[in-house]
């Protein structure tokens, strides 16, 4: 499965979008800030000039601070003023150099006399702002050259905390149950999940191991009087019913017997003898085993695809393995079964209904054979299958043919150092 972005890039993004959106805002607050300080500046400023006109050319006639009587350009509120108090007017009008504007007038008499009225220029504090905008727009792109790098190490450390969570919750999946978080740093979340985690692989290492310790002493418990049913089997008369009952009780010795397997596996209490093999016999003799050459009733044919392969190995349990393939085959599929060796890979296929999806999802379960139309049984040959596998550091995979049918196949490592720890081995 690819992977996506990682935590890490998806927080460093998030704190420079956010630090975007905080630098957008802040400058377009500064500037309406700004331009509307201008604007009650410039209001003030007439507002005032209005007040000292008035006041000399009521003493002398004379016009000063640029004041004038009636101005061509007056907006048209100021025009017909209807009192004698000062009023002021926002004029937007551009010309050239000039605007926009804050007027002040007021007339010099009663009602009927002339408006006197002074106009401030604002474009040279306006032609300022976008000296601001600049500079507001610099200040942020170093302000997020700054954030950024310093979100990314933050980030960084977070995701580190979780992929460490991660890995030993990956490690716990896979079969490990001595993994652990340890302690973390903080009292944060990432530290309760961690705690969390560790807490659970206790609890699910005590309960596997409570259920495979009494795996192994029902097994062991059953062993004995299964050996004298089969022995007391041998004093029933000659006949149908002894070799119903003699079957039954074999059934149950190999269940009990599979139980006994089944539970050293999850112990990792079982230890590969390799030795250098010929692939090609190994699986003959295995398929063999099985019943495989009794003439039309054959289980298994066997083909070799170009040179025979020589691995090492533990023979035994590659027979083991190739065995419970093909019986399972056999049992739960449909004829031919074949069997397909080449190189180090070894294909088991059959042409029934195929492996249940819950199987190909999750693998193969004790005591589960999933669907009904693939037979009966008890479900333990795959999983010690699989188990064995493991226990070689052997790949066994299971999948359906296109044209129907189950396929496992089973690739031997390149060489015995492969072998997997205890841990990987106990792996169910």
């Amino acid at each position: 499965m690819p992977r996506g972005v990682s935590l890490r890039w998806k927080i460093a993004a998030l704190a420079a979008a956010t630090a975007c959106l905080v630098a957008v805002a802040v400058g377009v607050l500064v500037h309406l800030w700004t331009a509307q300080d201008i604007r009650g500046r410039a209001e003030a400023r007439a507002f005032n000039a209005v007040y000292a006109a008035m006041d000399v050319h009521r003493r002398t006639g004379a016009l000063v601070d640029g004041a004038e009587l009636d101005p061509p350009d007056l907006p048209a509120e100021l025009r017909h003023l209807p009192d004698d108090r000062r009023h002021t007017a926002y004029d937007g009008r551009v010309r050239g150099n000039f605007g926009p504007s804050y007027w002040a007038a007021q007339r010099t008499g009663g009602t009927g006399s002339p408006v006197l009225a002074v106009q401030v220029n604002m474009a040279p504090e306006l032609s300022h702002l976008p000296r601001l905008d600049a500079a507001m727009a610099v200040a942020s792109l170093v302000a997020l050259a700054v954030a950024l790098p310093l979100a990314g190490y933050g980030a960084g450390l977070l995701a580190r905390r979780l992929r460490r969570v991660a890995e030993t919750a990956g490690r716990i999946s896979a079969g490990d149950l001595d993994a652990r978080t340890g302690p973390t740093k903080g009292g944060d979340e990432v530290a309760e999940i961690a705690a969390t985690v560790d807490a659970m692989a206790d609890s699910l290492g005590r309960r596997l191991r409570t259920e495979r310790q009494f795996t192994a002493d029902v097994a062991h418990e059953l062993r004995t009087p299964v050996g004298g049913l089969l022995a007391a089997t041998d004093l029933l008369p000659a006949g149908e019913t002894e070799d119903l009952i003699r079957a039954r009780v074999r059934d149950l010795r190999g269940l009990v017997e599979d139980l006994l397997e089944v539970s050293r596996l999850d112990a990792g209490a079982e230890q590969p003898v390799p030795v250098r093999v010929p692939l090609g016999e190994v699986v003959r003799e295995a398929v063999a085993r099985t019943g495989a050459g009794s003439g039309a009733e054959a289980v298994a044919d066997v083909v070799i695809a170009g040179e025979p392969a020589s691995v090492e190995t533990d023979p035994r349990r590659l027979e083991r393995i190739v065995a419970n393939l093909v019986l399972n085959a056999h049992r739960h599929g449909a004829a031919p079964v074949l069997v397909t060796v080449e190189g180090r890979t070894v294909v088991v296929r059959d042409h029934g209904p195929g492996f249940p999806d819950e199987l190909l999802r999750h693998g193969p379960r004790r005591f589960h054979t999933g669907a009904a139309e693939r037979g009966t049984g008890h479900g333990l040959g795959l999983t010690i299958a699989l188990g064995q596998a493991r226990l070689l550091g052997a790949d066994l995979r299971f999948a359906n043919a296109p044209d129907g049918g189950a396929v496992a196949t089973l690739r031997l490592p390149d060489a015995p150092d492969r072998y997997g720890t205890a841990a990987e081995r106990s792996g169910d």
